[in-house]
């Protein structure tokens, strides 16, 4: 029995004139580039008309809590950093429709009944995303921050670029994000049979090792704070990672059973 990823390569190579060709493929996933753009643009107009309350309340928001202040250090500075503040959030906002537009394309390489848990997978997989953003931004960002403005003598004042923070904030937004999605990865991969429960739980510690890596590359500072605190949930997400495989694999199983007793 073979995986989505397999029936998708050969839904791609096949000869049969009645299945889609590789250029038709192709121009299928040009257009689902081009409706993820459509939809990326359209977050984009909704972010500009809130362009203010971004920067005021979201960008500067952990600034304002440490009580730390921005400076702009060239002309442009902060027509930069609006452009970057509604980049940023209407990258974030349509990041489920990106997801959708991404399933739509691997859809031809889906059984019947893996097709109608699509709207399921994209749903989970944003919402780990965003579990992963709001949690850097509510606690990593704050954290490093109180971090960086009581470290060393009260006499040397932090003060703040702005092209930096920007750039530091990003990392820590967009990492996290992608570091919650360690659930998701862990189902994908253990229902095309790459990974089971128990390899997972044998190399539990060579993960911890991994999980520190990634923690320090992940994030933009060499502070261990920042690092620590990253590095935390995602050993709570590695042993959340463990039931989903094991579940992945127990209805996988299951479906196997029933697809051979049928036969």
């Amino acid at each position: 029995m073979t995986g989505p990823l397999q029936r998708f390569l050969q839904h791609v190579s096949t000869g049969d004139p009645r299945e889609m060709s590789f250029f038709d493929h192709l121009e299928e996933l040009r257009w689902q580039i081009v409706k993820a753009l459509i939809g990326f643009l359209v977050a984009t107009a909704v972010c500009v008309y809130f362009s203010d309350f971004l920067v005021r309340d979201v960008l500067l928001g952990p600034l304002r809590v440490i009580g730390l202040k921005l400076q702009v250090l060239s002309p442009y500075g902060k027509v930069m950093l609006y452009m970057e503040a509604v980049l940023i959030a209407a990258f974030i906002i349509s990041m489920p429709y990106t997801l959708y537009a991404l399933w739509k394309f691997v859809a031809p390489g889906l059984l019947p009944r893996e097709r109608r848990y699509i709207s399921l997978i994209v749903i989970f997989t944003s919402l780990c995303f965003f579990a992963g953003v709001a949690f850097a931004y509510v606690v990593l960002i704050p954290a490093a921050l109180q971090f960086f403005s009581t470290f060393g003598a009260p006499e040397i004042e932090l003060n703040i670029a702005v092209d930096q923070y920007v750039s530091f904030m990003l990392a820590l937004l967009l990492g996290a994000g992608l570091v919650f999605e360690l659930p998701m990865i862990s189902y994908f991969l253990t229902k095309m049979g790459l990974i089971t429960p128990a390899f997972l739980r044998k190399y539990r510690r060579h993960a911890i090792v991994v999980i520190l890596i990634v923690a320090a590359i992940v994030t933009p500072t060499p502070d261990m704070v920042t690092q620590t605190l990253l590095a935390l949930p995602m050993f709570a997400l590695y042993e959340i990672s463990i039931f989903v495989s094991y579940f992945a694999r127990r209805n996988k199983e299951r479906r196997s059973s029933q697809e051979a007793t049928g036969a």
